[in-house]
């Protein structure tokens, strides 16, 4: 059993490298690729919404069999092919815009097809750590890992900004390729030996799906973690279509400056994540789901109030807050939903959950899309803000608000109480 810090796990720290390197390279692709659509492609906004779902529909299309598939296979080695294959599709995108045919049509496909290789990547991610490190590490691994998620989400989008200037936007992409491909790299070199996966339970696919779903419908805690994460990540992806279209049209912002102000919530993201634990201990772990993003998710109403001059430092404060509070969020659901369910419903019960969570996103990013047209860019601003702090209502009106602390021991059966 390993003592002490995870950085003191060798393994630890190569899956920590892989991450960092993985990180890096979404969060530049997370700027550049929609300041290639829009600047480069002349995207319109309802296109924007477009690119906002082909990234994440696959979670609605396949997140629940890829669960199955996800218990039934190695975990590292669905990560190393999904790794692989981002790296080839990414480095497709830079290759066309060399050769002069790059389209739009091409950047939503390998979106889509990014997107599949993700959902795979995701849920095994999160079903491996826990046989990496021990279920009594979780907190703390889960901890550094979102602590290097946030600080990705500083150097990467500013980075990115100023590479899209300097030399363009699909050479920009060329980073996030690399990133997946560093990322495959580390994983290799992990010497851990992964346990053989359960060959019990159902044949069928479709008996296989129903039992993580139950699993997690079934308890109260994470129906409302659910709810909340599903409304907030709807109206983030409402966000996300137009943020980029906003900041440059309304605003008047240029590529470098745009990389800037999307890396501030990073900071709060870093902060959250080197307090998430130490302020989960303190005021327990039900608390640190429902009362942080309540204190801090309204912060996210300053951002529609953007505009080139001191109103940018508010938009900015809003950010910083929001972030700080969705990363203690995450930390401790995360934790929380691995450390109660059994080994071998590891997969299908991140699956249930990302089909839920991460699905509403295209779905957000359609809506996104038909507010900006409907309402102008700054309306659909100020609908998907107003969305996303709602969401919290969720975990604040559920049996979480009356509770410290959640079990932190997987459960025998494959339901829930």
């Amino acid at each position: 059993m390993h003592r002490g810090s995870l950085f003191r796990h060798a393994d630890f720290r190569r899956l920590w490298a892989g991450d960092t390197a993985s990180q890096f390279g979404v969060f530049v692709g997370t700027t550049a690729v929609p300041l290639l659509a829009a600047v480069t492609l002349a995207a319109t906004p309802f296109e924007m919404g477009l690119l906002t779902a082909a990234e994440t529909i696959a979670f609605l299309l396949i997140g629940l069999p890829a669960g199955v598939w996800v218990d039934r296979l190695r975990r590292r080695r669905v990560m190393l092919t999904a790794d692989f294959t981002r790296f080839a599709l990414l480095l497709s995108v830079p290759v066309s815009w060399w050769a002069g045919v790059l389209t739009l049509a091409q950047l939503l496909v390998v979106a889509l097809f990014v997107g599949i290789a993700t959902v795979f990547f995701d849920i095994a991610y999160q079903s491996y750590l826990p046989s990496l490190v021990g279920r009594e590490h979780l907190l703390e691994g889960n901890a550094k890992l979102q602590a290097v998620q946030s600080t990705a989400q500083i150097a990467g989008p500013s980075a990115a900004g100023v590479l899209v200037q300097l030399v363009t936007a699909a050479n920009t992409v060329l980073v996030t390729s690399a990133g997946f491909l560093t990322s495959a790299l580390c994983l290799l070199r992990i010497r851990t030996v992964e346990p053989e996966p359960e060959r019990g339970g159902h044949a069928r696919l479709a008996p296989q799906i129903a039992e993580g779903l139950r699993f997690v419908f079934s308890d109260k805690p994470l129906r409302a973690i659910v709810g909340t994460t599903a409304t907030a990540n709807c109206f983030g992806g409402a966000f996300t279509a137009v943020q980029v279209l906003f900041l440059t049209r309304t605003v008047g912002l240029p590529p470098a400056a745009v990389g800037v102000l999307l890396a501030v919530g990073g900071a709060g993201g870093i902060l959250g994540a080197l307090c998430s634990g130490a302020l989960t201990r303190r005021i327990g772990q039900a608390r640190a789901i429902w009362l942080v993003p309540l204190c801090t998710m309204p912060g996210h109403l300053l951002i529609p109030l953007a505009a080139p001059d001191w109103r940018l430092g508010l938009a900015a404060f809003g950010a910083v807050a929001g972030g700080f509070g969705i990363i203690v969020y995450n930390v401790a659901q995360v934790t929380y939903r691995q450390a109660i369910c059994p080994e071998r419903l590891l997969g299908r019960m991140n699956a249930s959950v990302r089909f839920v969570v991460w699905g509403t996103i295209p779905l957000g990013g359609l809506l996104g899309g038909a507010l900006g047209e409907g309402l102008g860019l700054r309306g659909a601003m100020w609908v998907a803000v107003a969305g996303e702090v709602a969401a919290v209502l969720w975990v604040v009106c559920s049996p979480l608000r009356h509770l410290r602390d959640l079990p932190t021991e997987a459960k025998s059966g494959s339901g829930a109480a």
